[in-house]
């Protein structure tokens, strides 16, 4: 594996000082499926520290090619030999779980820019892992909520057969208040939905939401187009986020699904961070980028005040979520997991790129149902 030691100022640093004050292993998917979220995670990440200015933090980057063992294998190295002071960038929640229990019971504070799986924000819960992304039932939730408001009320519902798909269905149903017409697990990494088509369009739904990240949201989206079904889709924004938009295509217009995060979010440090990641990268930012730049941002402002060293002190400045975020309004609540607003996007055309404007609020400073099982 090829170590990316990232930003110059950091280099500059280690080279004359010998080791950098603040080491961050960022661990994610860089090839293969899927590769697009982890290269967005890690660009908003790196602009935020590239923006700070500080020579103090040094990021070591790293593939893990989506593959659970090689994740192990990258983080057991950065804790016992890079000697990180802190780990970020999983991207997928099976990666997640096979990482992150051991990381933080080794001492090492885990900040989460994507995944979180229910079983890491309930009984599973600790006082060094961090989400600064949802609890993954979250977005899903407020899918639910939002087709009660379009009236539907006959769902045909699927989702990976993995932890965060899991997730996925549960939230839905939650607070879904219709009946399921369907409901199916599909395979992780699948590109071939011909048969779950017939099942939706033999099943008498009036709905669909489902949730496929990646290239298999790109996949389903252009087959279902293809299929002739003509039934309303509700998904969160996973398989309508910014980075897959353009491959799925006129597919994808009109579809209304469900994200913390948007463009459009009026505030000035979001308009900031869209101009600026334009600017430095060619392209709109996603979802994963918002996050990315979102959980540098938090580690900056918990850094202000406190070293990785003094335990509870930087906890405490990391609890204290004294950032400006992209999305707004953020505050963690007590199994250190976001409350915040999530909306409603539809997908629309803007002159030719494809991408997403809210078009409402779907759930209200909202946090997720696990956090009474966490007993720090």
């Amino acid at each position: 594996m090829k170590k990316i030691l990232a930003t110059t100022a950091a280099l500059a640093m280690a080279a004359s000082a010998g080791m950098a004050e603040v080491k961050v292993g960022l661990i994610t998917t860089l090839s293969g499926g899927g590769a697009g979220l982890g290269i967005d995670v890690r660009d908003g990440f790196m602009l935020a520290i590239n923006q700070s200015g500080r020579t103090d933090v040094e990021v070591v980057i790293e593939d893990d090619q989506r593959k659970p063992d090689i994740a192990v294998q990258l983080s057991d190295k950065m804790i016992q030999s890079e000697k990180v002071d802190v780990l970020t960038g999983i991207i997928w929640s099976n990666l997640a779980m096979a990482v992150v229990p051991a990381a933080v019971n080794q001492d090492v504070i885990y900040l989460s820019p994507n995944a979180g799986p229910s079983a890491l924000a309930g009984k599973g819960c600790h006082k060094n892992y961090y989400n600064v992304a949802w609890q993954n039932d979250n977005l899903h939730e407020a899918a639910g909520a939002y087709a009660n408001s379009a009236g539907y009320k006959n769902s045909f519902i699927l989702a990976p057969n993995y932890p965060a798909g899991k997730d996925a269905l549960t939230g839905y149903k939650r607070f879904f208040e219709g009946e399921l017409a369907g409901e199916l697990y599909t395979k992780l990494g699948q590109t071939d939905y011909a048969a779950e088509l017939a099942q939706i369009r033999a099943s008498g739904a009036d709905s669909v939401f489902f949730f496929l990240p990646g290239g298999m949201g790109i996949s389903f989206l252009k087959q279902y187009a293809d299929s002739g079904i003509d039934l309303p889709v509700v998904g969160p924004a996973f398989s309508f986020d910014q980075g897959i938009l353009q491959a799925v295509g006129g597919a994808a217009l009109g579809v209304v699904n469900t994200s913390q995060w948007n463009k459009d979010i009026d505030n000035p440090t979001n308009a900031a961070f869209v101009e600026s990641f334009q600017a430095e990268y060619g392209r709109l930012p996603s979802l994963y980028a918002s996050q990315g730049f979102d959980t540098a941002n938090l580690l900056l402002s918990a850094l202000e005040t406190a070293s990785p060293d003094d335990g509870d002190a930087f906890r405490a400045a990391l609890s204290a979520a004294n950032f400006n975020s992209t999305r707004g309004d953020f505050s963690f609540g007590p199994n250190n997991h976001p409350v915040q607003t999530i909306y409603a996007r539809e997908v629309i055309k803007e002159g030719d790129v494809f991408t997403n404007k809210i078009i409402g609020v779907a759930l209200e400073n909202h946090s997720d149902a696990y956090a009474a099982e966490c007993k720090m």
